[in-house]
Order: C-alpha cells, then sequence, then structure tokens
C-alpha cells in the first residue's frame, strides 16, 4: 500500500517506504529491554497493555491527517509490537513441557507465517478501496488479542536484569538467529531482483513466486517443530543453515525461474529449522530468565537482519554472484562458530 499511502500524503513513494523502517527500528530497538521489563510487570499485564497500545496507534495511523502524524503512529505500534513477541515465546516456554516444546513453537511459526505471507495480500485488497481501513482492521485485531491475552499461569520474574538477559550464550544465540534471518528470509529482495534483472519477471509474478517461502514455512513448520524435539535444537540449526547455504546458492545461481522458486521454497523450511531451534534452545536454558533472554536474541534477530539490503544491494549491483555467495558463506561458517555450546539446562 506504499504507493496509496504516498499518494495520500503527497509524498514520494521513497519517502512513503519510511515508514517501514519507522516501524522496525522502535521494534528491534525496544526487544533489548522489553522482555526484562515485560518480566518485572508480569507477562500477561505486560502484553494486554501493549495490545492496547498498539490498537490506539493502529487508530492514530487511520486517523492521520498528517505525515509525521502517521510515521510517529507507526513507531508507536512498533514500541508497542515490541513487548508482545518476547513475552509471547517465553509464555510458550513455561506453558509447555520441555519435550513437546518444539511442537509449540512450530506451531507458532506456522501461525506466524501465516501473518507474513497474508498480510501483504490484505493490506493490498484493503488499499483498493482505502489503505485506513488496513489500519482499522488491525485495530480491531489488537483488541480481540488483548481480551485473549497469555495463559494466566505464566509467572512474574522479580528479579529479572538485562545482566541475566544479555549473557554470552544469549548473544551467541542471536547471532544466530541474526544470520538465519538475514541471510534466508533477508534476501527476499535478493531472489526479486535477480527475478527481474535475469529473468524479466514484472512486479505480480515476483511477488507470486516469493510467497512460496512463506507457504512452504506455514506447511511444515509443525513437522519441523516435531523434529527440533526428536533431533535436539542444536543440531536443528546446523541442519537448517546447512540447508540454507544449498538455498542461497540455488537461488542465485539456478537457471529456471521454476528452480529458483522451487529452491526459495525450500528456504522457507530452512528458516523454521534455524528459528525454532534457537528459540527452543533459549527456552531451555535455566540460567537467566526466558522473558528477557528471548528478547535479547530477538532483538539482535531483527537489528543484525535488518542490514542485509543495505550491506548487498550494492554488492548485488556490481556481482549479482557474488551478492549469494557471501550469504551462503555466513550461513556455513558464522552459524556453526556462534552455535552456543554444550547442552542447555532445562528447566522443568
Amino acid at each position: 500500500m506504499l504507493p496509496e499511502l504516498g499518494g495520500s500524503f503527497g509524498v514520494s513513494a521513497g519517502t512513503a517506504a519510511t515508514s517501514v523502517t519507522a516501524y522496525l527500528l522502535p521494534f528491534a530497538a525496544v526487544m533489548l529491554v522489553s522482555g526484562t521489563l515485560g518480566e518485572r510487570w508480569g507477562r500477561r499485564r505486560t502484553v494486554v497493555v501493549a495490545y492496547g497500545i498498539y490498537l490506539l496507534a493502529s487508530l492514530a495511523c487511520a486517523l492521520a491527517w498528517s505525515w509525521p502524524v502517521f510515521v510517529a503512529a507507526r513507531a508507536l505500534q512498533g514500541v508497542a509490537n515490541g513487548f508482545t513477541t518476547p513475552l509471547l515465546l517465553a509464555a510458550i516456554g513455561s506453558a509447555v513441557a520441555p519435550e513437546r516444546l518444539g511442537r509449540a513453537l512450530g506451531w507458532f511459526g506456522s501461525l506466524q507465517a501465516l501473518g507474513q505471507t497474508s498480510a501483504p495480500l490484505l493490506g493490498g485488497l484493503a488499499a483498493e478501496f482505502d489503505w485506513r481501513w488496513a489500519f482499522g482492521g488491525i485495530a480491531v485485531v489488537a483488541a480481540v488479542l488483548a481480551v485473549v491475552g497469555i495463559p494466566s499461569g505464566t509467572p512474574a520474574g522479580a528479579g529479572a536484569s538485562l545482566r541475566s538477559a544479555w549473557r554470552p550464550a544469549v548473544l551467541r544465540a542471536g547471532v544466530v538467529a541474526a544470520v538465519g534471518w538475514g541471510c534466508l528470509a533477508g534476501l527476499n529482495f535478493l531472489v526479486a531482483l535477480r527475478l527481474e534483472a535475469e529473468f524479466g519477471l514484472g512486479a505480480g509474478p515476483r511477488g507470486l513466486a516469493l510467497t512460496a517461502f512463506g507457504v512452504a514455512g506455514l506447511l511444515t513448520a509443525r513437522l519441523v517443530g516435531g523434529g527440533v524435539d526428536r533431533i535436539g535444537a542444536a543440531r536443528s540449526v546446523r541442519i537448517g543453515a546447512g540447508l540454507g547455504v544449498l538455498v542461497v546458492l540455488a537461488a542465485g545461481l539456478a537457471p529456471a525461474v521454476g528452480a529458483v522458486v522451487a529452491a526459495w521454497a525450500v528456504g522457507g523450511v530452512a528458516t523454521q529449522l534455524v528459528l525454532v531451534g534457537v528459540n527452543a534452545l533459549v527456552l531451555t536454558d535455566a540460567a537467566g530468565h526466558h522473558g528477557g533472554s528471548i528478547s535479547a536474541v530477538q532483538a539482535v534477530r531483527f537489528g543484525g537482519g535488518s542490514l542485509t539490503p543495505l550491506a548487498l544491494t550494492p554488492v548485488f549491483a556490481a556481482d549479482p554472484v557474488l551478492a549469494f555467495l557471501l550469504p551462503a558463506l555466513a550461513l556455513a561458517v558464522v552459524v556453526p562458530a556462534a552455535l552456543p555450546r554444550g547442552r542447555p539446562t532445562v528447566r522443568t
């Protein structure tokens, strides 16, 4: 809906695109501390309040009368959402038996993939009538989620501290998540550039091709979660990274559109293996507190992953093949090196 936003507020498409950054930067930044603060304040209370703020911010977006007001409301959305995802994951870790955690995280990942796949379609359909309807719709969703909340049995961590969250093992897991996310899901733009430059695909066919990633992740997330329970989180991350290397090389070198799309679909599976595995590693580690630790991992994941377009777009312009070789190399080298050593202590 970026063209419609630009037209409504009288700004360029490039300026309209900054609304995405206005959301993502506060979203990633607030997760540096949101899990720890949420543990102190109480998970359920914090999540409900965050949904309430998200509702108000969404209404502000829908009713915005100027571009600065809209951008400010988008930033407030990012801040509010930064308090939901880590605490939801921590709630899952507390509510599910350790031997079934992978399956639960797989379900969580599948629903995330569903949202990531359907949101652009629903937003585009809303923009056909009026882009403001999209923000009114998510305000309604936020209201429903505030009522639903999270399981009431999730404890508050009164002694939660940033020091216990930002331990070396947590930071290493965050680096793995950032590389796994940035060098797989974060290459969407790079695959789109190649489909246009080398195969001449228009915007519609490119968008359809890229949905293969999300659809495959959605269909296999539960299966991946069960696999994490059976073979272990660390091994799942290694398998996902190894599979990701092959995916990225195929996406960058395959000579036919069909092969690129097929490889990109497998990339959705590889990403689930890495992310579900990383989340399971953090949520089965008894040291520290789950909310703060998973929050720190997500902050590093989104903060680091957001650098992918900035780093690889000029590389693609100079050498398209090298632009795919570099992320493949990062998956092959950085993920195994950064993966936390040893078996985590399981919280029972």
